[in-house]
């Protein structure tokens, strides 16, 4: 009996943890649907913008009309009623228009660890356009699939940069003109970065690495890149003294290469140069006129961000009679304020003129020193107002920021907002249809986005609702990242982005346009 007992209570002591299991089991089965439903509440199938004033990208008069998105896409354009069950985002006295598009743009690593690019979307950028100035991350294809993995709030395009095919064939090698067999090497490490989905070539044709290259090197190069489809966009030779000659090198390459070319940051940075904006629009026109698919992008600022040594062309940053032509050519040491320095961080802030009288030593004996110490990080004063209002008003310029996140410079967190606020609104330079013509259309027509850049049905909803009244950047150069105001809201492919100044945490960027 002791035994039956004994047995019964052991199969018992069994029995029970499988029968609680099931039942575990069953209720989780009962319960799942209405659990999920909790965690995950329904949203609407569409939502319309309701009362909008249409900038529709193509540069056409603003019209009130009413905008329905269903999931990626714009679904319906016009002047119907919502649907009882649809949310509704009233838009009186707002400018909806496509979202806007930074064709340099130094967020490469940014969006490694700050995703929601915060300083960018909230200008109302929905695209940017990476790996600038001839440096691009290696091999283009891992950055675009960790892109696509770890997505950011916004879409992402990439240039391959000759810089760095450059390094990667030359190593350490690359102050002389290429070998025809490393040109060839050059070329074909081109062809695998657009095939793995870049859609241009960059080049830094100023910097210390791209400074060497011929221009028969770069021609070889961007034949590779236009066998892709692809463009040449470039941070030509020279921005000061010998603009006009390193932007005919650019119509050059365009010629030789057949292929579309863009002079990146426009600028005539010297005093030698300035008032000269009618003739690069004439140089650049007559080029149109023959045949050459060339273009421009600008930033809204009289002021550059870059290193020491750009400012001597001659590269002898130890010769006291070049560092001083330099200097004056730019205005003089009192337009060039340090923002980095790491061989002495109180530097920082101040100008270099400001440095060199507190350390009783000239303008020139400082920067000298200065380069010998590792370099520095600069912001040159040195463009006037004249030259970037008619550079901006040239029909074939964009809207660019040069920026990114992090950026010391307050084109990094004010660029669009800049242009919307400035010189829309206050100086009147241009019609708020041609300033978002330029910072959408106009972009997506040279990136080849054929369902992006304007307002039209069955096109990718990247959205931008502002108020026209308000918008204005905040970012100075004290505090270049401080956030502009006026951008309501921000789509990105359907996906609200950024609502009543501060991001959703969505991240529905896409790679484009590969």
């Amino acid at each position: 009996m002791n035994r039956k007992i004994h047995f019964l209570q052991s199969l018992r002591s069994e029995i029970k943890p499988c029968m609680q299991l099931f039942a575990g089991l069953l209720c989780a089965l009962l319960l799942a649907p209405a659990a999920l439903a909790q965690a995950a509440p329904a949203k609407p199938a569409t939502f319309v913008i309701v009362g909008a004033d249409v900038a529709d990208g193509a540069g056409k008069p603003l019209r009130k009309m009413n905008v329905r998105i269903g999931g990626d896409r714009i679904v319906k354009i016009g002047n119907f009623q919502p649907r009882k069950d649809e949310q509704v985002i009233q838009a009186d006295g707002l400018v909806l228009a496509p979202g806007f598009m930074d064709m340099h743009n130094h967020s490469d690593r940014g969006l490694e660890s700050q995703p929601l690019a915060e300083t960018q979307i909230s200008q109302g950028i929905t695209t940017l356009l990476l790996g600038q100035d001839g440096s691009s991350a290696w091999p283009v294809g891992e950055y675009l699939e960790r892109r696509r993995k770890d997505p950011p709030a916004l879409n992402v395009a990439m240039c391959v940069g000759h810089a760095t095919v450059r390094r990667k064939v030359m190593g350490e090698d690359y102050q002389r003109v290429a070998r025809p067999e490393e040109v060839a090497q050059m070329a074909k490490l081109v062809e695998q970065g657009m095939q793995e989905g870049a859609a241009c070539l960059s080049s830094g044709l100023e910097y210390v690495v791209g400074s060497y290259a011929s221009t028969e090197e770069v021609v070889a190069l961007a034949r590779a890149a236009a066998k892709h489809g692809g463009f040449y966009i470039s941070h030509i030779r020279d921005e000061a003294d010998k603009a006009f000659e390193a932007m005919r090198e650019v119509v050059t390459i365009g010629e030789q290469a057949k292929l579309p070319v863009q002079n990146t940051h426009i600028k005539l940075g010297t005093v030698g140069v300035w008032g000269k904006a009618a003739e690069v629009i004439r140089l650049y026109d007559e080029a149109r006129k023959r045949g050459v698919d060339v273009s421009a992008d600008c930033y809204p600022y009289d002021a550059w961000h870059s290193n020491m040594k750009v400012l001597v062309p001659s590269k002898r940053w130890d010769d006291p009679v070049d560092v001083q032509k330099a200097l004056d050519d730019v205005g003089g040491a009192q337009n060039i304020l340090i923002t980095e320095y790491d061989a002495d961080h109180s530097y920082e802030g101040k100008t270099l003129e400001e440095v060199a009288k507190a350390r009783g030593i000239t303008a020139v004996a400082l920067y000298i020193e200065m380069v010998k110490n590792g370099d520095a990080g600069i912001i040159g004063k040195t463009m006037i107002e004249a030259d970037i209002k008619t550079l901006y008003q040239w029909p074939w310029t964009m809207v660019s920021s040069d920026g990114g996140i992090g950026m010391k410079h307050p084109r990094g967190a004010g660029t669009f907002p800049k242009v919307l606020g400035r010189f829309v609104r206050e100086k009147q330079w241009l019609t708020l249809p041609e300033a978002v013509r330029k910072m959408t259309s106009l972009p997506a027509w040279r990136l080849k986005l054929k369902d992006r850049g304007t307002i039209k049905k069955g096109n990718v909803a990247d959205l931008v609702l502002f108020n026209p009244a308000t918008v204005i950047d905040n970012s100075t150069f004290e505090e270049p990242m401080k956030l502009s105001t006026g951008i309501e809201k921000v789509w990105v492919n359907g996906m609200l982005v950024w609502d009543a100044g501060k991001a959703t945490g969505a991240r529905p960027g896409r790679v484009v346009p590969k």
